[in-house]
């Protein structure tokens, strides 16, 4: 099951899994910078609203231009380079297409991208985790009915959380409680976008420098993005959730075990066991 080895083998058959991302805006183009240096993945397309954005965020992560001189997806599948275009339903129907990466972080349009894959039985690991928090069972639903892979991103707080929830219950452990680590004070729920790079002790050129979307940081700062996060955590173990909404207790790592606990014990945890919806 180690799946580095899975990825050697099929770099060594010519066999690559073939992957089409649509957006290609920080958090695709995080991906893009593991794309190089992962055996047994060929990057066949991404679909941007701005493909002279999504070349200069590939420059940005070291993509060398010859990489990027398919003229279709059928030359990109032939040659092993990629196509870059602003037409996600082709990349999304492309035969040859074996999985799908959602990372446009505008959940509507997730939506409708995630669909249409399973409709053409692509595999589909979503990044756009606010379509998920809307959506999540019912396109998990979809993907089984389609008889293909729903997933959130490993390496995302969400799916690493998960993981842990299922490698707890898979050993027998009861699960009391999951939560998002977060750096929260108070007054960060005050911060606006127009704010949000001092909080970050960032300058706005030097945010731009780096191609940062304030909007989706300040999410990350003033709790938007932790409750969303939570939501999707929710929709894929089960488990529910406190019924005033997400808490914020501080706690270190070593006060964990002490804050997970019930009310009536000092704890945060308005219930007395271990429970699911």
């Amino acid at each position: 099951m180690n799946l580095h080895a899975k990825l050697l083998q099929r770099a060594a058959e010519n066999r690559p899994i073939r992957i089409g991302l649509i957006g290609a805006g920080k958090f695709g183009s995080m991906y893009l910078a593991q794309i190089p240096r992962t055996p047994g993945v060929h990057l066949v397309g991404i679909a941007d609203l701005s493909p002279d954005n999504a070349r200069t965020n590939l420059a940005r992560v070291g993509w060398e231009a010859e990489r990027l001189t398919a003229s279709s997806l059928d030359d990109a599948v032939k040659n092993g380079t990629t196509h870059v275009s602003d037409d996600w339903q082709s990349l999304v129907r492309h035969p040859a297409v074996d999985v799908i990466v959602e990372c446009t972080g505008s959940p509507l349009h997730a939506v409708d991208h995630i669909l249409e894959a399973f409709a053409h039985r692509k595999h589909v690991v979503n990044v756009t985790v606010e379509a998920d928090a809307f959506c999540g069972p019912l396109l998990a639903t979809r993907a089984q009915m389609a008889g293909v892979v729903y997933s959130l991103a490993f390496g995302d707080q969400p799916a690493l959380i998960c993981d842990l929830v299922d490698w707890a219950r898979t050993c027998g452990f009861p699960v009391v409680a999951a939560g998002r680590g977060h750096k929260w004070l108070p007054h960060f729920c005050e911060s606006t976008p127009e704010t949000v790079w001092g909080y970050y002790g960032l300058t706005p050129k030097q945010a731009e420098r780096g191609g940062l979307n304030p909007k989706m940081f300040n999410s990350f700062l003033d709790g938007s993005k932790p409750s969303i996060e939570s939501t999707a955590v929710s929709n894929a173990t089960g488990l529910g959730v406190p019924s005033n909404g997400l808490l914020y207790p501080p706690a270190s790592v070593e006060d964990i075990p002490y804050v997970t606990r019930p009310i009536s014990e000092g704890g945060v945890l308005e219930r007395q066991r271990p429970w699911s919806r």
